[in-house]
């Protein structure tokens, strides 16, 4: 999984590719090296990252606070970090996406 890194204790870096638009929000398989994700908002006034975010959140069962985007706020292209969830425990959650 060349898209989930380590960054810190409990702590996971995500690359992904962002599909705006969706029919719904899921976990589509991989683009490239990105873990390629869709998501129902538009890309207009933060709405698609604020919906990452939430849907990250729920995902991996953490708080919305504990998920950030650290790059690529106005791309496709986003690299998001995960706080409270160790690496082995992102790896099995999404591996039923894959």
């Amino acid at each position: 999984m060349n898209f989930l890194r380590l960054t810190a204790e409990k702590t996971v870096s995500l690359d992904l590719y962002i599909q705006p638009k969706a029919s719904r929000d899921t976990i589509c398989g991989l683009h490239g090296d990105e873990l390629k994700l869709a998501i129902t908002a538009p890309p207009v006034e933060g709405k698609a990252n604020k919906a990452v975010i939430a849907y990250l959140a729920k995902l991996f069962g953490v708080s919305k606070s504990c998920v950030s985007i650290v790059s690529g706020l106005q791309s496709r292209h986003k690299r998001c970090s995960v706080e409270g969830i160790p690496i082995e425990k992102a790896e099995i959650i999404l591996k039923s996406f894959l």
